[in-house]
């Protein structure tokens, strides 16, 4: 990247009228015509950063060390027009520039780009693609930023930034013996985006699958977040030139030598004897509003959850040779992976024969994290009698101690783009969840920045993507088709509070009759987020071991519940 030029020090005259006068600051970020002559829609970011180390565009967050962020939209931005921040743009965790404290920071900018998207719907949206990066705003391939260079905040300093670099594309990675990377075009999504849309899986094959050209395999789905590749698959021992890091968030000293080392065990064991040979396959399904689709049907996103049972999944099975029948097919996850893994159980009763959802985003919500959407008026705010407001909390640790509010990670959300398209997790179960709105964007759940929750969106939430609602209210429907293929775990001080949503659904499990629901939902003691069903092994280890750690169940349901004439044995070499 070349050198930003930035000029400061224009002063302007203080007024007199006010005995205090708001502070004026103001920066003018515009973009070189060497990087592009065309103009440009998209959300203008102007990232200010006290952390000498590293770029500001990886250093926004939603803990008590995040720096600060502002946005703009921009619409038709010229090469070379400049654009003011000043007191209109909207900033996390400070609102307003002139809040802003006096002294030295680095500052970068970033054009997130927009595309316009005609919607089979009608609309026109505008949004920022995914090219390969999983739709991540500070990594994306394309977008324009500068070097962060140093500038002074204080009363009456005009600062500018020139944007003159491009994020670089990414590239690909490739195939080996076992992992296998696959795209193909989905005609459901191409007819509703209006342009050509993919579907991508990362496969890994089993031992001897070239040797034993006879055998068809049972298909495991991971789903969660984009996966670049097959991560935690490692055909190597551990790298022993390797500098041990320590994982604050686990507090463990060599993590990485430890990743890496159960990467090799999974290996090991993968590719062992007497290991039952199956598929697995992770899903990309990245979209212009998240890093996955939570592959679903939605108003906003389009048949994903269509797309990826009838398009993406016959693909995988007929080119690896897959059973391809539903008994043969099952669904694990964590977190995001973890609603996926359930709600496509259940949406999708008839295709899959078990669910393993650990740490499950919000499958009740009555419990959608700290809020109750259905009764409670505000999202973030607890109903109070002092005259101070009383923050919901968003994220704790183990000790349940609080380190983020509601209110501070949605407004994080709508510094990083307005419309539901700031590509972060609750705009994407806005996105998912909510009906479209007359402008073409999601409606939304409740206003971004005061909280107030739209009663009506919720009840639209409650009827189509409500887990438990959707179960209790046609039991008689489901009872027999999911008998035994629901599975749910989760740590009792879930980071999210996305425990309190898998009480309310175990209430509901326990209490089904014709028939009993006949699964499991266990919790890990003050185990925290991606807690996925050890009671023996800490939550730092046992999240390393998703691909292995439910087989044993997936064999056990496999023998009770194939048809007669199944294939049992061609996969059991």
């Amino acid at each position: 990247m070349r050198k930003t030029l930035i000029i400061i020090s224009v002063i302007f005259a203080l007024g007199t009228q006010c005995s205090e006068p708001v502070r004026k600051i103001e920066f003018k970020v515009s973009f070189s015509n060497e990087l592009s002559d065309q103009a440009q829609d998209g959300r203008l970011l102007l990232l200010l950063s006290n952390n000498p180390e590293g770029e500001p565009r990886f250093q926004v967050n939603d803990g008590p060390m995040t720096q600060q962020v502002f946005g703009v939209d921009v619409e038709g931005m010229e090469p070379g027009q400049e654009i003011v921040f000043n007191e209109d743009a909207f900033g996390y965790p400070i609102e307003k520039l002139s809040d802003m404290p006096d002294g030295t920071y680095y500052a970068q900018a970033l054009l997130n780009r927009y595309e316009t998207f005609k919607l089979a719907t009608g609309h026109s949206v505008k949004l920022p693609p995914d090219h390969g990066e999983g739709q991540q705003w500070n990594r994306k391939p394309g977008n324009f930023l500068n070097e962060k260079v140093e500038v002074e905040i204080k009363d009456g300093v005009l600062s500018r930034i020139t944007m003159d670099s491009q994020i670089p594309p990414i590239t690909p990675p490739e195939d080996t013996k076992y992992i296998k990377h696959i795209k193909i075009k989905s005609d459901m999504l191409t007819d509703w985006w209006g342009r050509p849309m993919e579907l991508g899986a990362v496969v890994l094959l089993p031992e001897g699958f070239d040797e034993h050209p006879e055998a068809k395999y049972p298909l495991i789905i991971n789903h969660g977040h984009f996966p670049s590749t097959f991560g935690g698959f490692r055909e190597e021992p551990p790298d022993p030139d390797l500098e041990p890091d320590y994982s604050a968030r686990f507090d463990v000293e060599g993590y990485n030598i430890i990743q890496q080392q159960e990467a090799y065990d999974f290996y090991q064991t993968w590719t062992g004897d007497n290991f039952p040979r199956f598929i697995i396959m992770k899903v990309q399904h990245a979209n212009p509003y998240y890093d996955d689709s939570y592959a679903v049907n939605s108003a906003n996103l389009g048949p994903y959850g269509d797309a990826i049972t009838y398009e993406l999944i016959p693909h995988i099975e007929k080119e690896f040779r897959g059973i391809g029948e539903s008994w043969a097919r099952f669904l694990y996850g964590g977190s995001t992976g973890g609603w996926e893994a359930l709600a496509v159980q259940v949406l999708y009763p008839d295709d899959y024969n078990g669910c393993f959802a650990a740490c499950p985003d919000p499958i009740d919500f009555r419990a959608y994290t700290s809020v109750n959407i259905y009764e409670d008026e505000n999202a973030y705010f607890l109903e109070s009698n002092l005259k101070e407001n009383v923050l919901r909390p968003g994220h704790r640790d183990y000790l349940g101690q609080v380190d983020a509010s509601l209110k501070d990670m949605n407004h994080r959300e709508l510094a990083l783009g307005t419309k539901s398209r700031s590509g972060q997790q609750w705009d994407i179960w806005e996105a998912v969840y909510s009906p479209q709105g007359e402008d073409g964007y999601p409606m939304r759940l409740w206003d971004k920045y005061t909280g107030e929750i739209n009663k009506e969106v919720a009840e639209y939430w409650r009827m189509n993507y409500d887990l438990r609602s959707i179960l209790e209210e046609n039991w008689d429907y489901y009872g027999a088709k999911l008998e035994g293929k629901i599975r749910i775990y989760c740590g009792d001080m879930d980071n999210y509070y996305l425990n309190n949503a898998v009480y309310l659904m175990e209430e509901f499990l326990e209490s089904t009759t014709d028939p009993y629901y006949d699964g499991e939902v266990a919790y890990g003691d003050r185990a925290e987020h991606c807690w996925n069903g050890d009671p023996e092994l800490p939550n730092h280890i046992s999240r390393l071991r998703y691909h292995t750690m439910y087989v044993p169940k997936i064999l056990e349901r496999i023998e009770k519940s194939a048809p007669a004439g199944s294939d049992l044995t061609s996969w059991r070499y």
